[in-house]
């Protein structure tokens, strides 16, 4: 039985709300909410808490942290056989694979939690799921199953109204504007990009979401691809082939 005044598991995520829990006060930063979460042994509130968790913990480019929550999820979705709360642990599994530049490994995960939600019947969180495929397909090199997993969830925006995610998805990035490889990423042309724009890890990694580890490690693909060794020289590539 249910506590009264709190939605079920279907009712909450099949609607795809963001209003589930809304009543409570917001903690107001990703150790905040964290802390939230920690303090409370009641699975299904903490279940309500640990995906948001993670998604503004990655948000805040704390991965670690959000690996933390995500683990804590992970227990939960074994210990309660409940569908739901196993697509949240794997939708917090890929999303921070994604944010962390491990875009093949995101993407298992990812299709899992997709089906799941499909399944359950919630199509806007499936929807969501689409695009992050869609941006680790891309990072992969392959545009159009990217475009494919884009458009689809651009249909099911429409449909649904939902207006500022619809804007995300068709707002074009640097890397979508152009037509230059160099045998590059998408996520390392648009780390190039903001090199050449005079970005440092750190803000690199707060604009892209990103821990500035990976930053790092995108850097180095790129100067290896690029066959140069300084940001000097990157920015010097950029702007030669009218990236910036």
């Amino acid at each position: 039985m249910r506590t009264a005044g709190r939605a079920s598991w279907g009712e909450c995520r099949n609607r795809g709300s963001r209003s589930c829990g809304s009543n409570r006060a917001s903690p107001t930063s990703p150790r905040q909410r964290s802390g939230t979460v920690a303090g409370t042994t009641d699975p299904f509130v903490r279940a309500r808490y640990l995906p948001a968790a993670v998604e503004i913990l990655i948000a805040g480019g704390d991965l670690d942290g959000a690996r933390d929550a995500a683990r804590d999820l992970e227990r939960l979705a074994h210990g309660i056989d409940n569908p739901v709360l196993a697509a949240m642990a794997q939708h917090a599994a890929g999303s921070i694979r994604l944010a962390a530049g491990e875009a093949q490994e995101a993407i298992a995960p990812l299709r899992r939690a997709f089906d799941a939600w499909n399944q359950i019947g919630a199509p806007y969180l499936a929807a969501r799921i689409r695009v992050q495929i869609g941006t680790a397909l891309e990072a992969l090199g392959d545009r159009d199953g990217a475009q494919l997993e884009r458009a689809a969830a651009s249909k099911v925006f429409h449909e649904l109204g939902a207006a500022p995610d619809l804007a995300r998805l068709e707002a074009p990035s640097p890397a979508k504007r152009s037509d230059h490889r160099f045998g590059l990423t998408a996520r390392e042309l648009e780390v190039l990009i903001l090199v050449a724009r005079g970005s440092t890890n750190r803000e690199i990694a707060q604009t892209l979401f990103l821990s500035e580890k990976t930053v790092d490690r995108h850097l180095s693909n790129i100067f290896g691809k690029l066959d140069v060794h300084t940001r000097t020289a990157a920015t010097a590539f950029a702007y030669e082939h009218r990236l910036v």
